[in-house]
């Protein structure tokens, strides 16, 4: 592979030099912004250049895809379909060379860019049999006519996408709304642009999709305003904080667009009395420290029955101290850095304030550079900062409870609500998992997961509800309903 042009001995999937610094538009072109340098944040070396789009690179982009997106709503399923096979194909056949990228653009072990890859191409796949799935019913009516739902494509959509998981959490929009037949506008955090555009990209690039179909127009703020103004843009899907997604959605709300938004997370791990407290305690560490806690699903709530409150307390703790910390591509480390000195220094924050509210540091809460320590905290109330915020980092507080009464009020007193685990007894795990508010719900399980077929969303400030994953979320979010009735011949009327 090549990374900011690094010798190669066999010829790189990626291309980087056929992308490097600019956007996909009508063809890889220069954007009308200056370029920005993509930075490895284990070590700070430049990766690349991304170009920057403008509000007017969105407003022509938005043209385009309207110009494009009814021929490709036309060609033949099996056609749409193949396209969608191939770019699957893609991701499987340069795994390992996009993983590379994957690891050394957003600080991630092995497993979790393996996983990026695997999704991404498993998204791919799924996303395949949606050109022939059922669109729409036959409808009973008392009328002498033939009466119809149809599904139709939405027309075009724009994707908004974060950094964390920057793959998965593109391809999850793009695949099925291009099988779908729309056209997409995807706009990547430009910290992650690789990752969550033009590795994406290529993929469609090199399955032949149509030109137009698919643009890449990595951004910032006013690009991603520019999609929610853009008249032709009738989608918007959006991923990342809650405090943008209401942006989003109001501008969305006021230009009349449907809005899918998928937010922030303050997700809680309840851990029930005779739970085995080494498997939870292994559960909770991977739960909130997995990607150095910058995932939505994060466990950031540890509640832990009284009885072996201060027992899990210490085997957490173990854990956090007892975890390698470094550059994963070059050490294999399993905790990586924060993206960002803005982002750490947002855990920092919280971290201080939470010792100042009465808070105890039982492991962790220093840094080195961008390399935050996993971070337990006991004697966490519900006022304290890192119970009440999303950290978005490796923070785990803890708080005990006493009944299931409690474990459940605690749960809901979150204004999010993404996901929940719940460890120990199934049958206790079942009726909470009967009262707490939240779009998942895991037993035996922690709280980050994700499957190309079973719906995501959450509920509350995390989102609007499950927009993505499976035939159903999928057609709903990338089509609109048209009622269709047919008669053999003009109907009778009395004027």
């Amino acid at each position: 592979m090549s990374i900011n042009g690094e010798a190669q001995e066999t010829k790189s999937a990626l291309d980087q030099q056929r992308w490097d610094g600019k956007l996909f538009t009508d063809g890889w072109v220069p954007g009308n912004a200056a370029t920005i340098e993509i930075l490895e944040p284990a070590t700070g070396a430049v990766l690349g250049k991304t170009a920057m789009a403008t509000s007017e690179d969105v407003f022509a982009a938005a043209t385009r895809s309207a110009e494009a997106q009814s021929a490709w709503a036309a060609m033949k399923p099996a056609e749409r379909a193949a396209v969608l096979r191939r770019a699957g194909d893609f991701f499987v056949a340069n795994a390992t060379e996009l993983a590379e990228w994957v690891q050394r653009e957003t600080g991630a072990i092995a497993a979790k860019a393996g996983l990026e890859i695997t999704v991404a191409a498993n998204e791919c796949f799924d996303a395949a049999g949606l050109p022939h799935h059922p669109h729409g019913d036959v409808l009973t009516s008392d009328e002498d006519h033939w009466s119809f739902a149809r599904r139709q494509p939405a027309g075009v959509v724009a994707v908004i996408s974060p950094f964390n998981f920057p793959l998965i959490l593109s391809i999850r929009s793009v695949a099925p709304a291009i099988a779908l037949g729309n056209s997409v506008i995807l706009k990547p955090d430009p910290r992650t642009p690789v990752s969550g555009g033009y590795m994406i990209m290529r993929a469609f690039e090199e399955a032949g999709l149509p030109s137009g179909v698919l643009q890449l127009l990595p951004g910032g703020a006013d690009a991603g305003s520019a999609m929610t103004e853009a008249p032709e843009i009738r989608v918007v899907s959006f991923t990342g904080s809650t405090a943008a997604g209401r942006r989003v959605g109001e501008a969305c709300g006021r230009n009349l667009k449907r809005a899918h938004l998928e937010l922030g997370g303050n997700n809680a791990i309840v851990v029930l009395p005779g739970a085995d407290i080494a498997k939870a305690a292994s559960a909770g560490a991977f739960g909130s420290f997995l990607h150095q806690g910058q995932v939505c699903m994060t466990a950031g709530r540890h509640l832990v029955h009284e009885s072996i409150h201060d027992e899990y307390v210490r085997a957490l703790a173990e854990k956090a101290t007892n975890l390698p910390i470094g550059d994963p591509w070059a050490s294999g480390a399993p905790i990586g850095p924060i993206i960002d000195e803005k982002q750490r220094d947002h855990i920092d924050r919280i971290v201080r304030s939470a010792q100042a509210a009465g808070a105890t540091v039982e492991a962790g809460g220093t840094y080195e550079g961008l390399f935050y320590r996993p971070t337990v905290l006991s004697g966490v109330d519900t006022a304290n900062p890192a119970w009440a915020e999303e950290i978005f980092g490796p923070v785990a507080p803890v708080q005990s409870f006493a009944t299931l009464d409690e474990a459940a009020a605690l749960v809901n007193e979150s204004e999010y609500g993404l996901s929940v685990s719940i460890l120990g007894n199934v049958g206790e795990a079942m009726t909470l998992a009967d009262r707490v508010r939240s779009g998942k719900v895991h037993i035996n399980e922690q709280t980050v997961g994700d499957e190309s077929n079973a719906p995501f969303g959450g509920v509350g400030h995390s989102g609007n509800g499950a927009r993505f994953g499976g035939y159903g979320a999928n057609i709903e979010a990338f089509t609109e309903t048209q009622w269709l009735t047919v008669r053999s011949e003009i109907a009778p009327y009395p004027f």
